[in-house]
């Protein structure tokens, strides 16, 4: 279709004209001219076109034919998300208020690219409105999806159905790709005016719903990748293994004192070990241990981009997707038992009740007396018998203290239920249960966070000319209003509360709540719920302080091998140790920004793929009974969580017929418009399971026999400066 017979496009294109000259006045022939427009149809349309903007009021024609813009054109730029439904939002870059953009006004743009928008001068109710009129940045141009072929075409439909497009891929673009595989199809060229991009096929993952390939699906989907560069692998392979005397010199030697890892069963990387060694006075050092990956990755090295692009590594149901190749990973930096290591450390002092004497912070080397699981450091505890147990059980007291000051001073006691897994031969799940956090879990976490703590705090205080030198802050702000509003009309289904008068108060009723929901059937709605109250913590150059752990200063520190921000962190560390001058903080604010989004995406995929196992699981149990927690409400349907598996599907709306529901968004109920009945958030329900489909990953119940109970309404709880938001489904 020519641009100036699309209707659409002319339209947009007047706006632009207007919006560019707005004391300029513009008859039909000026505007086809300054859009080089000479066809009879194109000027039709701009006398149309005109004629319909000056009924919206966005022109007005000031003398016969000749029309002046009454309408203020403002542009901003941000980050498209784009829901389910296939509308968005765009944030924008400089801040403010999210703008909605329709579906017919995405301009070709994709979820989470930079774009420019163009604002409505006019308001939808309380929502301010745009369209996008360019996609500054793709975030990715490379797509997971299903071939389809046709006579003489193919294209490519996508996974992520928040994606609205197939791509189209010529046949001499297929690259061996099948019909009916599961592909990587890149985009290649998409012209603006065609609803459909060009590609051409990358890779072939393999049939769909077979473990291996919708685990490598997972990988891409989320811009990870299973494989590293052959550069980046060469790079590696030339780091030397032997530790010189040279650089023994330059460290202090932990060889000599007591000091052993504790980590899960399965891990393979070790970032952190723990030493201990009573002190002469009757105080006790303990030295927090660190992975030395600066060491080996240094910048501008090809290792050090594949690092910095991956951001973290991914933890899947099966695998590991490592940040750095096998050799640093599980090899050279791996505090491994038996071996030499080096590292950067925190050593403590500490007196018996957990009060920091004094500390140092430096590069050491270490070794490793022994490694344990989380399973045998817990034997200890609870035993007092075992190798290492005397050494271990003082760490728990120091760990238990260091605990309940964190508590008192305001931090809040998240211990959200971890999903695991049985898997046979053919990672088929055959099994699921929840991982349990026992004190050897804790006592590890606890030194950690006070490595992170102690850190963030010294660089702070490097004052130079009044100002702290550039760091990488991990923040985490106080909840706001509303969410905490809607957290605490959920809890009233249950019959618990939240105290909102003041920061502490929070903290201090979301712990009693969190202890009065353990063991409860309720427990992980709940805990997920509160959690998802809580603002995102995030990277930052910019230091506040992080509410949930209730520290005045932090960082992560203590996972280099796992994540960038702490290789970033540790490098800084070491500069101003040696006196180096801060760089800019602006490179590294954007580095912040760049692992913060990784770090969603990394958490996006491990969900997935936990998703992914569930939904195999239950497949097995289609047409069974089950008691769960009503954990969603929509439009569309009722989200139910499984008590016993964890595992959540949906009643469709659809699939109620014995009335009309209407969905109230502000107390999170769906209630029959005749039989009153509610279903709401929280409440227990009996369902079947209808269908369980592997490649959307999703779970479909119905209602098995009657409702579990009319809930009572509760107090209707308005949120801040909103007006209340009521949608009708009939049914």
């Amino acid at each position: 279709m020519k641009r100036e017979t699309n209707l659409r496009f002319v339209r947009k294109e007047i706006e632009k004209l207007f919006g560019s000259n707005r004391k300029k006045a513009f008859n039909h022939k000026q505007v086809a001219a300054a859009l080089d427009i000479t066809s009879t149809e194109g000027k039709n349309h701009i006398i149309k076109t005109l004629k319909l903007m000056e009924k919206d009021g966005l022109i007005e024609e000031i003398m016969p034919g000749k029309y002046l813009a009454t309408f203020t054109s403002h542009f901003i730029t941000g980050k498209l998300e784009v829901t389910q439904r296939g509308s968005g939002f765009v944030i924008p870059k400089e801040g403010g208020e999210d703008i909605f953009i329709a579906t017919e006004n995405m301009g070709g743009a994709l979820n989470g690219d930079e774009v420019k928008v163009n604002l409505f001068a006019r308001k939808t109710g309380n929502r301010v409105e745009g369209e996008i009129i360019e996609v500054l940045e793709r975030k990715r141009d490379v797509f997971v999806g299903v071939l389809h072929t046709g006579y003489n075409f193919a294209m490519v439909v996508p996974d992520d159905k928040r994606l609205k497009i197939d791509i189209l891929i010529p046949n001499d673009q297929l690259n061996g790709a099948r019909a009916g595989e599961k592909v990587l199809a890149k985009i290649t060229d998409w012209n603006p005016l065609q609803k459909n991009p060009f590609g051409e096929i990358t890779q072939v993952l393999g049939k769909p719903g077979e473990h291996q390939t919708e685990m490598h699906a997972i990988i891409a989907e989320y811009g990870f990748s299973a494989e590293f560069p052959a550069a980046v692998e060469t790079e590696s392979a030339a780091i030397p293994i032997q530790i010189t005397k040279d650089e023994i010199k330059q460290r202090r030697d932990f060889r000599a004192i007591t000091t052993f890892t504790i980590d899960p069963e399965d891990a393979k990387d070790f970032d952190d070990a723990l030493s201990i060694q009573p002190l002469t006075d009757g105080n006790i050092e303990v030295g927090v241990h660190i992975a030395d990956v600066a060491h080996y990755v240094t910048p501008g090295t090809m290792l050090d981009e594949e690092a910095f692009n991956r951001g973290t590594s991914v933890y899947l149901v099966d695998r590991t997707i490592p940040m750095l190749p096998e050799k640093l990973s599980n090899g050279v930096c791996s505090l491994r038992p038996k071996e030499e290591k080096l590292t950067f450390s925190v050593v403590f002092t500490l007196n018996e009740k957990a009060e920091i004497i004094n500390h140092w912070t430096g590069k050491t080397i270490i070794y490793s007396d022994r490694r344990f699981t989380y399973e045998e450091a817990q034997e200890r505890i609870e035993t007092g018998e075992g190798e290492f147990a005397n050494e271990i059980i003082t760490l728990n007291k120091l760990a238990l203290q260091l605990r309940e000051k964190r508590f008192k001073n305001g931090a809040v006691n998240f211990e959200t239920e971890e999903v695991k897994f049985k898997l046979d031969e053919a990672f088929k799940p055959i099994g699921i249960f929840k991982k349990v956090r026992k004190d050897a879990h804790k006592l590890i976490e606890e030194f950690m966070l006070l490595a992170n703590r102690t850190v963030a705090e010294q660089v702070y205080k490097m004052k130079a000319d009044k100002q702290s030198p550039t760091f990488v802050y991990r923040v985490h702000e106080p909840p706001n209003e509303d969410k905490l509003k809607t957290f605490n009309l959920f809890a009233a289904r249950f019959g618990y509360s939240i105290e909102t008068s003041s920061q502490r108060s929070i903290a201090k009723s979301f712990n009693s709540l969190l202890n009065a929901v353990e063991g409860k059937p309720e427990q992980n709605l709940i805990q997920s719920m509160a959690v998802r109250s809580m603002m995102k913590a995030y990277y930052t150059t910019q230091k506040t302080s992080h509410y949930g752990l209730a520290f005045d200063y932090y960082t992560h520190f203590t996972s280099p091998i796992r994540r960038y921000p702490d290789l970033m962190v540790h490098r800084l560390l070491f500069g101003y140790l040696n006196k180096s001058k801060s760089p800019e903080a602006a490179a590294y604010e954007e580095k912040c920004k760049h692992a913060s989004q990784m770090e969603i995406q990394a958490a996006e995929a491990e969900r997935a793929s936990v998703r992914y196992k569930q939904v195999e699981y239950i497949k097995d149990f289609i047409g069974e009974t089950f008691t769960g927690l009503i954990s969603g409400v929509t439009e569309w349907g009722i989200y139910v969580e499984i008590t016993d598996y964890k595992c959540e599907g949906m009643i469709r709306l659809a699939s109620l017929t014995d009335d009309f529901y209407d969905y109230d968004e502000t107390n999170q109920w769906i209630i029959g418009r005749r039989s009153k009945k509610v279903f709401q958030l929280g409440g227990e329900i009996q369902v079947k399971v209808k269908g369980a489909d592997l490649l959307k990953r999703q779970i479909d119940f119905e209602i098995a026999g009657t409702f579990a109970g009319k809930a009572k309404p509760v107090k209707r709880v308005e949120k801040s400066k909103k007006p209340e938001k009521r949608k009708k489904r009939r049914r």
